[in-house]
Formats: C-alpha cells, sequence, structure tokens
C-alpha cells in the first residue's frame, strides 16, 4: 500500500513539475503595437492574453497612434469588438492587471503635448536602452502590429 501511494505522489509531482518547467520554457512575447486601426489593436492584444493564460510571461510597448490607448482622456481604442465583447483599451486595462508590463515608446509624450501625468494608471515610459535588451534575447518573440 504505502508503495502504490508513494508512486502516486512521484507520478503527480512529476506532472505538475514538468508542467511548472514547460511554463518557464515559453518564450517572453514583446508585442509592439503601432496600428491605429481598433481590430489590429484588439487582435494584438487578445493573442497577447492567449499567450499569457497559457503560461507566458508578456509586455505591451504602445508607439504611434496606439500609445494613445496609454492616455486617461483618449477614446482610442474604446470601440468593443466582437466576439470579444471588449474594447483594446479595455483590453489593456485587463492586461494590466493580471501583471502585463504595459509602456509608451519613448518618443511619444515628447512629440505631443501630453505628459507623464496624462497616461493611465500603471502605464509606464519605455527605455530604448531596455526594449533594445529585451528585443536582443534568445527567449524573446517579438509581435509587431
Amino acid at each position: 500500500m504505502r508503495s502504490i501511494l508513494t508512486s502516486l505522489i512521484t507520478a503527480a509531482f512529476l506532472t505538475f513539475g514538468s508542467t511548472a518547467a514547460a511554463d518557464q520554457d515559453k518564450p517572453h512575447l514583446l508585442s509592439i503595437v503601432t496600428s491605429a486601426s481598433n481590430d489590429s489593436q484588439a487582435m494584438a492584444l487578445i493573442l497577447t492574453r492567449h499567450h499569457v493564460q497559457a503560461g507566458g510571461s508578456a509586455q505591451v510597448l504602445l508607439c504611434d497612434t496606439a500609445a494613445e490607448m496609454a492616455l486617461q482622456d483618449s477614446d482610442t481604442g474604446s470601440t468593443v469588438v466582437q466576439p470579444a465583447d471588449a474594447s483594446p483599451r479595455d483590453m489593456l486595462g485587463a492586461l494590466m492587471q493580471a501583471g502585463v508590463s504595459v509602456d509608451v515608446c519613448a518618443i511619444f509624450l515628447p512629440n505631443r503635448e501630453v505628459t507623464e501625468a496624462d497616461l493611465r494608471e500603471g502605464v509606464g515610459i519605455a527605455r530604448p536602452d531596455t526594449i533594445a535588451d529585451i528585443m536582443g534575447r534568445p527567449d524573446t518573440r517579438l509581435f509587431t502590429n
């Protein structure tokens, strides 16, 4: 009886241990979103969400028109898309709540009449050296849209 119990515990450990190891082997996803298209923004964020739900890590870099989703008083990305039944702005907020880092590109704020205070809570400003380092890592997959 004891050997059966030991075997079951060992099998459970190996099963869950290998799942955890597989999750750690998932590549990091850097999603760079630049599109002004509501549908394109949504698809990029949906794919990022699925990667995270599958156990991967991710971060989002918003540039150009897509970075306007990071502004508190912007309506960019506010149109609900189907079948997700959510807007890109809402999807972005859900990713942040799930622990995904969201930044605007370093040239976004200086080239507009907005400041860091205009960003949604939790959105940062990317550093080019940091993003370049992440892009160069062998465990990073780059998704651009």
